[in-house]
């Protein structure tokens, strides 16, 4: 397994932020291939980047001659090869309750807000853009809503999602917050999430993954 890993990421994708984080909390090093979701009609459509990954999205994870799609399916994949520092907790119930926390942001709030969407709401229906940013905002505030609940009274719930040590489910906190950001969304109903959020950026592997370190990122 000493085969160099590849990411495909694009500085600004919150599902590759997710695994940005998670090779940083496990100390892999990996070589960033960006793929600009934007220019030319986004190269995430060309055939190159296709016959990678038939989806046409980022992120995706190359390791020797296997190339992994999926933010969680690549986390999972890279905890299960590399068990040292695991993203996943010791017992069942922690590490379902990770996963549920997990696949509330990836599966039920970041689709319902992502570029795809956001881009078929604009070109194909014409949605206004603070229409189309209202439809975000919504959608994360339910969501959030529905996760500082979950969180707040949790014994499991420590410094971070799932006690003392960050996972899998601060993977994909902390971009939701990030992307929340990028769209005014008022965080002060979220006080836990706001409060993990903070413990977790102040982390080198959270800090190193943030969009704006990226090799692709505009300059400032």
């Amino acid at each position: 397994m000493g085969e160099q890993l590849q990411l495909y990421s694009y500085w600004r994708s919150s599902a590759a932020y997710r695994v940005r984080i998670g090779l940083g909390l496990k100390g892999l090093a990996y070589e960033t291939l960006p793929i600009h979701l934007l220019r030319d009609g986004g190269e995430q459509h060309g055939e190159a980047f296709r016959k990678a990954n038939p989806q046409g999205l980022v992120p995706a994870l190359r390791h020797g001659d296997r190339v992994l799609s999926q933010s969680l399916a690549i986390l999972e994949y890279v905890d299960e090869v590399w068990p040292e520092q695991p993203l996943l907790p010791k017992s069942a119930d922690e590490r379902g309750r990770a996963r549920s926390i997990a696949l509330a942001i990836a599966c039920d709030i970041h689709p319902l807000n992502n570029l795809r969407v956001l881009q078929y709401f604009e070109h194909t229906w014409e949605v206004p853009q603070p229409r189309r940013e209202a439809w975000v905002r919504h959608w994360i505030e339910q969501g959030f809503a529905a996760l500082e609940s979950m969180l707040a009274d949790d014994p499991m719930t420590g410094r971070f999602c799932i006690g003392d040590t960050p996972g899998l489910a601060d993977c994909c906190l902390v971009p939701q917050v990030y992307n929340a950001r990028r769209f005014h969304v008022d965080m002060a109903p979220y006080p836990t999430l706001l409060r993990i959020d903070e413990a977790c950026q102040a982390l080198p592997a959270f800090e190193a993954a943030r969009p704006e370190r990226q090799p692709d990122a505009p300059p400032a």
